[in-house]
């Protein structure tokens, strides 16, 4: 995403003057000192991003939101803990958060970095003179932090080696759907609980809950029997390929500035075992996407940093949006069946990676009834 010119960050529209959230003033958002005309003192204790944690502003009107929204894992990032601290071991903890803090935390996302601005981890910037956008444009919000995996997906922007791009997902495009025809506000705003992982509780959004999908064994869709619908997660048959991400090292410049290296992604469909299987997720099989950590990724800050590295696959539980109603892996039985090329072997994961991918991993390809 292009940075924006330096005057349509500060821009504040004569509309927004005259608009409800402008009646309270400057100093009640963003603090400073006011009854002055001296810049400098103007600015004193100035709060460039206002969010429930370092003001009441938004918890004037809308305080059940911002209350829960401190907890969300768009704001708290917990995800990254429970999967770092899985990997890691407590007596490395400190080095480890050295990293996160340099490394992680700029995606946190507050209301303001999505309702007023892009997000700050894309320099920012307004979205309409200052005004909030009750539902915010995705294109300068959603895709802004989520852009090489999922915005390219869901577009169709990825290219195939032979030439072409993937198709776009089907919701995407003839749908015209936006991401929040499926992800509501309570679940950006984390109004429906405080979870570790984004993978926690309920399938949500699902292919159901809206009523959007209705998914029986008596609905005559083909291959929507019994016993495909238990073993198989919806995305197992309806994605086709997505990205997939290697061998990601942080590091900092001589001057303090972090940055990262990670090797060219790679575009493929894989299915394995359900690494999350639970009443919410049952399924047998799911679509892996490789996750870009590696056993040596923080070395930087220190030696073995990952010591429990093989504690979690490195082949994660995936929902791609890359949803197609006839896929290569649905269009036949037996191009599923006996089909080794569709499963996640032994031959597609990295002898450095063979640990922590043993549960997921598919050594008896199902076979034609």
């Amino acid at each position: 995403m292009p940075p924006l010119e330096a005057w349509e960050k500060v821009f504040v529209e004569e509309s927004f003057l005259a608009s409800y959230h402008a009646r309270f003033g400057c100093i009640a958002c963003h603090g400073g000192t006011g009854g002055t005309d001296q810049m400098d003192v103007a600015h004193e204790n100035l709060v460039r991003d206002p969010h429930p944690t370092n003001s009441e502003t938004c918890q004037l009107c809308h305080k059940d939101i911002s209350e829960a929204h401190v907890d969300s894992l768009h704001w708290d990032l917990e995800g990254y803990m429970t999967v770092l601290s899985a990997r890691s071991d407590e007596e490395d903890w400190d080095q480890l958060m050295v990293a996160y803090d340099n490394h992680c935390t700029e995606c946190h996302v507050s209301c303001g970095q999505c309702h007023i601005s892009r997000p700050a981890v894309n320099d920012g910037g307004l979205l309409d003179g200052h005004k909030p956008k009750k539902q915010p444009p995705m294109n300068d919000t959603c895709t802004g932090c989520h852009g090489s995996r999922i915005n390219d997906e869901y577009k169709g922007m990825n290219e195939m080696e032979e030439g072409g791009r993937y198709p776009a997902d089907v919701h995407y495009n003839p749908g015209g759907m936006s991401c929040f025809a499926c992800h509501t506000e309570e679940e950006m705003h984390g109004t429906e609980g405080d979870f570790n992982h984004r993978y926690d509780g309920e399938a949500n959004p699902s292919c159901t809950q809206l009523g959007c999908h209705t998914v029986s064994a008596e609905d005559d869709v083909e291959q929507h029997d019994e016993t495909h619908l238990a073993k198989l997660s919806c995305q197992a048959c309806h994605s086709v390929a997505y990205k997939h991400c290697y061998n990601c090292h942080v590091q900092q410049t001589e001057d303090g500035r972090p940055f990262y290296r990670v090797d060219p992604s790679q575009m493929a469909f894989k299915i394995g075992h359900n690494p999350r299987q639970s009443p919410e997720r049952p399924w047998e099989y799911v679509p892996l996407r490789h996750v870009p950590v590696a056993r040596d990724s923080f070395a930087y800050y220190g030696e073995d940093l990952l010591s429990n590295f093989d504690s979690l696959p490195t082949w994660a539980y995936a929902t791609p949006h890359t949803i197609q109603r006839i896929t290569p892996q649905n269009s036949s039985c037996d191009s599923c069946h006996g089909n080794p090329d569709v499963f996640l072997t032994e031959d597609d994961v990295l002898e450095d990676e063979m640990e922590a991918n043993r549960s997921v991993i598919v050594r008896d390809v199902p076979a034609l009834p």
